[in-house]
């Protein structure tokens, strides 16, 4: 326990003095920690070194935890629904061509298959937290550009997790073929929306109930126990307890306690977190990375070359013109905190090199150094490129993204019913497979223990049978009687009877599906021919189709699950913290909105909309002004600023950084004399000869000559008397004051 307190003692004060010196350089704090790492690793015989390592792994291995959970809670599954294919298709293509490249240079490094492998894995992830970072210091946060990594960054962070699960199971052993990694893909499927459809209709359903119990105090433990549980069910499954971490944060980030989850769990993750990066600099080895050096240049390179090339390219595929699509690829030239992880679990796994962890350590400190550069050197390189490229060849490229943008065509009804009748098959299958594995697993025998004997042994399969059919019956209802009755569906019967025949056939392979369900647990239950089989689930489906009561708590369900689901869209539009719906219409235009906060020493707080003459300084257009709770929509001119005030304008990028540029720079200067501004209180005695005898208050001009205020006159009592300003000074009036030092000073020498 003394080496421990002293680790940590050593790691936590080297830590806050190396980031410092970070922050001051204006680089990543990420970086600070992994050289505070190498400060205190034994690889340093200059400074004290960490004694206990083992514990010091535990603690990072938490601190990964916090970190993806923590990412979690910033995710949204709402969010990658809304952004459309075009990130989806960077995302992807990026990842795959980034980790064929990383595969690629390590066997021509004549490299072992798993360090190739994870060596991919790594080499394909950017940093989220350095690229945010260096947008919000070069001003570029609100340019349009900028949402787009941001979208694809989301998806690769979603990639990265289920490449882990992935990269395990190969690190498994057996070298897995196609049709192994094809299941473990369904199975981390079936498990992922399992876990999120009932992890969205439990807690927030247990937040609402005990909102009015809930402390800051209880919601941190709950939540944080609700996160280790979800890692100890990952890791019982088969997956990484970070997977879980990630999972239980990304259902806490659709609840309305998300906001203050991740206030609360915050400090918590920054310690946990630096310790993790920490103990990532502590692997570094100057005499591996003087012996590797050759590798470090190599993978720099390829990481530099590759995401301005492929990562163009990779967004070009998704619909962006060249100028855009440069942008973003050349943003993403450097590698993070996805990559520790990765490479962390290649060492617990035992499946790579000791060797690769200081290499790509290394490398991302490098490009971590050079992406601001990087970000600025794309619009020099698509000028250049566009200056040697044949215009016919520039304007197909271009053509090629505005195209895509302006085709968004409506889905044909026959494809918008398929895919929502597709997804409802989908989740209901899977919540109606995992009940009758929990009823099989655990009611059957406990039914059967319960009714022991071979006569008895039936009636407790026939009990366990009909209970696992009453609860899944709202499922298997929902999924046949859904979308059956949706405007697409109707819209479709009445367009022509060609399409009769093939909407009934979708009714009756739903049918089919429900009905193999009731098939599976009786054959399991019993022994009946499957001829009767067949007909006690087909009229157990009809039974489900025709009742009333079942309906109602189809549609109950339903509709508390979609509640919960939406409960943190509709708690922010209710305290005006979401953007207006027609912000997805500007981002097809050269136009969209971004949100500014006026900083406590703005030199615009207190001044009127028409007196900063925005719309005319600009050229912006001001749509909203978030105030606390409050939301001022299309404000006049009339219209007061107060420090702390959101405003939500709308123009194109060049408009916008010139508003946030103007608005972060005009503050109010600070007071290079604030000690000498501290307030005193005086009293002082009127003479004959001080020039206030014979005067008023107003008349004395106290507070307009002198900056100070009276309090009160001494009259004997044990309270100051409250001054009239009619009355007037007489010798010997004891009269306090407020004031400057200064200022009362002067007072004090008349």
């Amino acid at each position: 326990m003394e080496h421990l307190i002293l680790d940590l003692t050593l790691i936590l004060v080297v830590a806050g003095v190396v980031t410092l010196v970070f922050k001051r350089l204006k680089q990543p704090l990420v970086l600070g920690y992994i050289v505070a790492g190498f400060l205190v690793s034994p690889h340093m015989p200059y400074l004290a070194s960490v004694v206990d390592k083992e514990n010091i792994q535990t603690w990072a291995d938490i601190g990964v935890l916090f970190l993806l959970f923590a990412l979690g809670l910033d995710f949204s599954f709402k969010k990658i629904l809304r952004m459309g294919m075009a990130p989806v298709i960077a995302a992807v293509s990026i990842v795959f061509s980034m980790m064929t490249l990383g595969i690629l240079v390590g066997k021509a490094f004549g490299w072992t298959q798993m360090n190739c492998v994870f060596l991919g894995g790594m080499l394909a992830m950017s940093s989220t937290t350095i690229i945010y970072k260096a947008f919000d210091d070069m001003g570029l946060r609100q340019q349009r550009f900028a949402s787009l990594v941001m979208s694809v960054l989301i998806l690769e962070d979603v990639l990265a997790i289920v490449m882990m699960v992935m990269l395990s199971t190969i690190a498994s052993g057996s070298n897995p073929d196609g049709g192994m990694m094809l299941m473990s893909v369904l199975r981390l499927g079936f498990i992922l929306i399992l876990w999120f459809v009932v992890g969205i209709f439990l807690i927030p359903l247990f937040l609402r109930k005990t909102r009015k119990l809930m402390t800051d105090e209880m919601l941190i433990i709950i939540s944080l126990g609700l996160c280790f549980l979800m890692a100890v069910i990952a890791t019982r499954a088969g997956f990484s307890s970070a997977f879980g971490a990630f999972v239980m944060g990304s259902i806490l980030a659709e609840t309305i306690e998300a906001d203050k989850i991740i206030r609360l769990v915050e400090p918590v993750k920054n310690l946990f977190g630096a310790v993790f990066f920490v103990s990532v600099g502590m692997l570094v080895d100057p005499a591996i990375l003087v012996s590797q050096w050759l590798p470090i240049l190599v993978l720099t390179l390829t990481i530099l070359v590759g995401q301005a090339v492929l990562g163009s390219t990779g967004y070009m595929l998704s619909g962006q013109p060249l100028l855009t699509a440069m942008r973003c690829g050349f943003s993403m030239a450097q590698i993070g905190e996805f990559a520790f992880i990765i490479a962390s679990l290649g060492l617990t796994l035992g499946v790579i090199s000791d060797f690769l962890y200081p290499v790509v350590v290394a490398v991302s400190v490098v490009t971590t150094f050079l992406t601001p550069y990087m970000i600025r050197a794309a619009e020099p390189c698509y000028n250049l490129l566009s200056a040697r490229m044949p215009k016919r060849w520039l304007r197909r490229l271009n053509h090629l993204g505005e195209a895509h943008q302006s085709s968004a065509v409506e889905r044909s009804n026959w494809n918008r019913l398929l895919t929502q009748m597709g997804v409802n098959t989908v989740v209901y299958s899977i919540l109606s497979g995992a009940t009758i594995a929990l009823m099989f697993t655990f009611v059957l025998p406990f039914t059967r223990r319960m009714l022991p004997g071979w006569n008895l042994h039936w009636y407790a399969n026939a009990i366990t049978g009909m209970l696992t059919v009453l609860f899944i019956a709202p499922f298997l209802r929902a999924m046949v009687m859904k979308k059956n009755h949706s405007p697409e569906f109707r819209a479709l019967w009445m367009e022509s009877r060609l399409n009769r025949l093939p909407l009934i056939f979708t009714v009756l392979v739903r049918i089919i599906i429900a009905a193999a369900f009731i098939f599976y647990i009786v054959n399991f239950l019993s022994r009946f021919k499957n001829a009767l089989i067949v007909a006690i689930a087909l009229i157990a489906v009809v039974i489900m189709i025709m009742s009333r009561s079942l309906k109602r708590r189809s549609i109950r369900l339903e509709r508390m699950f979609i509640q919960n689901l939406r409960s943190r869209d509709i708690e922010a539009q209710v305290h005006g913290r979401k953007k207006p719906l027609f912000e997805g219409h500007l981002l097809d235009r050269d136009i969209h909105i971004g949100e500014f906060v006026v900083p406590e020493d703005s030199m615009w707080a207190g001044r009127s909309l028409a007196q900063l003459n925005i719309g005319h300084r600009f050229g912006v257009h001001v749509s909203s002004v978030l105030r606390g709770m409050q939301r001022l929509n299309i404000p006049t001119g009339d219209t007061v600023l107060f420090p702390g005030d959101r405003i939500q304008a709308i123009g194109n990028d060049e408009q916008l950084q010139q508003f946030a540029t103007a608005l972060r720079d005009e503050l109010v200067p600070e007071d290079a004399e604030i000690e000498k501004r501290e307030m005193h209180l005086r009293k002082i005695i009127l003479t004959t000869k001080s020039p206030f005898i014979g005067k008023t208050l107003r008349e004395s001009h106290l507070r307009e000559d002198y900056g100070c205020m009276v309090v009160g006159v001494e009259e004997g009592q044990e309270q100051l008397t409250i001054i009239n300003p009619d009355r007037l000074f007489e010798s010997g009036d004891i009269v306090w004051l407020v004031g400057e030092e200064a200022d009362l000073a002067r007072l004090m020498a008349l």
